[in-house]
């Protein structure tokens, strides 16, 4: 059984699909109003990955204004905070005295147990929901509260390696099972805490093992950025954190290995899922081997086969005439 679950509107008739909109999102974050110039056809779609405590959704939807009032929060509060990443579309949020402005490339958090409104405009809005208990970030509420409905960027510095694991987890989630939930949740959680406590200036406030999971995640995304730039080296890479070599490596001791072999794994791994693209069977061999930083033909095919037992045009042969 997988870990995630897929819901559409488009499964009852259109008088009736933004009820069940209505429904499907209170059973899958917090009950709010919603209201809608939609709501005669209101078409819709949801994906959420289960991770126990920590929740995270995708949802594709028309024009929508919601609403948390007093009265709601006392009916049912699940005392969570939900960090909402805009992928499409444009809106804006308002908590706490303050209202945001929100486009693509942005994140905010609200928090559930305070009164909350929200709109999305024009066209269909796509984001991707992040909901975990309050006790889990580690980060003390007071100071979370400084940051609720305040636009976060998303799409580039820490922001942007939350979002582009966000988008990389909801599209390898099918691959995960049961056993990685704990590892997914605690970097989902590690690296959300970094990113508002960059936007605060309170990273002091983490444990040392939040913020080493969220440097180690960082580092991650800048290596899987930079795979194609033949000099990308574990110095390289350790200037570009601002951090010493040694720390670097200590970083990837934890994982079982070097940096030097998780990067050349990484471009072994891109290497071979083109040498299997049909629309790339024209591209040299060793052309794909200099995409991803193997200048060397000699030595990509070394590592290629040293890596899975085989060259890399005899594994593109059996790959493309499966």
């Amino acid at each position: 059984m997988g870990l995630t679950s897929e819901f559409s509107t488009a499964v009852v008739p259109a008088a009736e699909r933004f009820a069940l909109w209505t429904e499907l999102a209170a059973q899958s974050h917090v009950r709010n109003w919603l209201s809608s110039e939609c709501a005669e056809d209101f078409h819709a779609w949801l994906r959420v990955l289960d991770l126990g405590d920590v929740r995270v959704s995708t949802l594709t939807y028309p024009s929508v204004e919601i609403t948390r009032t007093p009265k709601l929060i006392r009916q049912d509060d699940p005392e969570v905070y939900q960090v909402n990443v805009l992928t499409s579309g444009s809106g804006r949020a308002a908590q706490g005295g303050r209202e945001a402005s929100l486009r693509a490339g942005e994140l905010v958090l609200v928090d559930s147990s305070r009164p909350f409104e929200g709109r999305f405009d024009g066209g269909y809005s796509s984001m991707t929901v992040v909901q975990l208990p309050r006790t889990r970030l580690p980060l003390p509420q007071d100071v979370v509260q400084r940051v609720a409905a305040i636009p976060i960027a998303a799409d580039r510095g820490l922001g942007g390696v939350f979002g582009r694991w966000l988008a990389d987890l909801d599209a390898r989630a099918d691959e995960c099972a049961p056993a990685d939930i704990p590892a997914l949740a605690s970097v989902t959680v590690d690296l959300l805490a970094a990113v508002l406590g960059r936007r605060l200036a309170v990273e002091d406030e983490l444990s040392p093992q939040a913020r080493r999971q969220a440097l180690r995640v960082e580092v991650c995304d800048f290596i899987n950025r930079h795979l194609g730039d033949p000099s990308l080296t574990p110095a390289t890479v350790a200037a570009a954190h601002r951090i010493s070599l040694r720390h670097l490596h200590q970083i990837f001791d934890s994982r079982g290995t070097t940096v030097a072999a998780w990067i050349r794994a990484r471009r072994l791994e891109c290497c071979r899922r083109d040498l299997a693209d049909p629309l790339l069977r024209r591209r040299p061999v060793y052309a794909i081997g200099a995409r991803w930083g193997f200048v060397e033909p000699s030595h990509f095919s070394r590592a290629f086969r040293a890596a899975y037992g085989i060259s890399p045009r005899d594994y593109r042969e059996a790959a493309l005439n499966r």
